[in-house]
């Protein structure tokens, strides 16, 4: 009689359980405050992190400058080499982590990496923005993935949240507080009535800012976040070059005061909205200081914090809190996405969540950035005039200007310099930046105007 032979019911192994049951191996580029904060929350907590990834994650080749101070983080039993190349593709590496930072050698790096066949982690915001187009379509065609989640708002989890918690979102909106420094010293400028040099002195001294601010202050940095976020949000590519961006170097004490009076709070803010009016589709794309309603939860965002505002049309608004910079906060991204890369075993690139939120065959390349001139808020104005009587001219002539205006005071004299003269307060309704630009440049002409007018917009971002 013919018979079946008897089957086993124990798994049966096979090379891909192999794999999956040996460390993820992880080649790292730069031991700095990063990569350093990497390695010691990797080895701390090494047990909860394998038992979430299913799988230990081990280091096993770093580059660094000094193999000097790169041993006297990592010992001796990671491989050490000063050559960036001999880490991105080597064999035994899995995933590259990039770790050291700038964007002309950083993509050299990656783009060996992917084609190389090795995953890729980064905290780095400004390769992405200005790469990442490229980088993306590289791990696209070889199989790989990408992942960034410490490159925006360091802690908290804000890619995740638009990439899989949101996915069933058309969003609206992204806003925020993305960049700790100028956040840092906004707070000083606000609560111990600093100027913009003596609280970026203060930032400097306390390791919030670089000794080069530049790309903090400038908004730079911002802008390199808020377009990740856009291009996640709203399935675009990634389109830092449209930005518009605007620091808070030219910033005053007086307008922080006279925001306080008209009941708003000064704050650095990436904005990422779309928008449709009539024929005209687009995206804001922005990245300036404005007033927010002192009720507002990103007005009470102070110090080095970040914050994160998401509108969906089914979740409504969300908001993210946590650190926006550090060593450790940063490295428990990082290691987020290799707890994430270490899971990917035996998956396809299909079955993987996609590197800008949506498939690339469904990422929208005709959204555009709407220009400066288009987009739409309400404003602050702080008009000087010779007199306090002017105050009414100054409302005519707007008005014939066509801007909207909601209201209108005087500053009061505590907070004006000695000397200064009269200051006319304007809050405007929502109007076009051109509408604005063209009204506040015929002002700068009139004969009750004392000096220069100063602008600045007003996020309400209202649920």
């Amino acid at each position: 009689m013919y018979r079946d032979p008897v089957q086993s019911l124990e798994p049966q192994s096979s090379p891909a359980d192999a794999l999956a049951t040996r460390p993820l191996r992880v080649g790292m580029i730069g031991i700095g405050t990063v990569g350093a904060g990497t390695f010691r929350v990797l080895a701390r907590n090494q047990a909860e992190i394998a038992g979430r990834a299913g799988r230990g994650i081990k280091l096993v080749i770093v580059c660094a400058r000094s193999l000097a101070r790169a041993m006297s983080v990592v010992g001796t039993d990671v491989a050490l080499t000063n050559d960036p190349m001999q880490v991105a593709t080597h064999p035994d590496v899995d995933v590259l982590v990039e770790a050291a930072g700038g964007t002309g050698p950083a993509r050299d790096w990656v783009l060996a990496a992917i084609r190389a066949g090795k995953h890729v982690v980064t905290a780095n915001k400004a390769l992405l923005a200005t790469h990442g187009n490229e980088i993306f379509a590289a791990a696209r065609q070889h199989g790989v993935a990408v992942a960034y989640e410490g490159a925006v708002a360091v802690s908290i989890p804000i890619i995740k949240a638009l990439r899989e918690g949101l996915t069933a979102n058309r969003i609206e909106w992204v806003a925020g507080i993305i960049n700790g420094t100028t956040n840092f010293i906004l707070s000083k400028m606000r609560d111990e009535g600093l100027g913009f040099a003596e609280a970026l002195a203060q930032a400097q001294a306390l390791g919030y800012a670089e000794a080069d601010p530049t790309f903090d202050i400038e908004g730079i940095d911002a802008a390199h976040k808020i377009t990740l976020l856009a291009a996640n949000a709203f399935g675009m590519p990634v389109r830092f070059a449209d930005a518009q961006v605007e620091g808070i170097t030219r910033l005053q004490g007086l307008d922080v005061a006279c925001a306080e009076q008209l009941g708003f709070r000064i704050k650095l803010l990436g904005v990422a909205k779309r928008r449709k009016d009539g024929d005209m589709e687009g995206v804001e794309l922005r990245v300036q200081p404005a007033l927010v309603p002192a009720t507002h939860l990103l007005a009470h965002v102070n110090g080095s914090m970040n914050a994160v505002m998401v509108k969906g049309d089914a979740a409504g608004v969300t908001m993210f809190y946590g650190a926006g910079a550090g060593s450790e906060p940063t490295a428990s991204a990082v290691i987020a996405d290799l707890v994430d890369m270490a899971r990917l075993q035996g998956t396809t690139p299909v079955q993987r969540v996609p590197h800008l939120a949506f498939h690339a065959q469904a990422v929208d390349e005709q959204l555009a950035v709407l220009p400066r001139a288009a987009v739409h808020t309400r404003h602050y104005l702080r008009v000087p005039v010779h007199t306090a009587q002017q105050v009414e001219a100054v409302g005519a002539w707007l008005a014939a200007q066509h801007v909207p205006v909601q209201r209108m005071e005087l500053a009061w004299d505590t907070h004006l310099p000695a000397g200064s003269t009269p200051q006319v307060l304007v809050l405007t309704d929502a109007a076009p930046q051109a509408t604005v630009d063209l009204a506040v440049h015929a002002l700068a002409a009139h004969p009750a105007v004392a000096g220069p007018v100063v602008t600045l917009r007003v996020e309400v971002l209202e649920g």
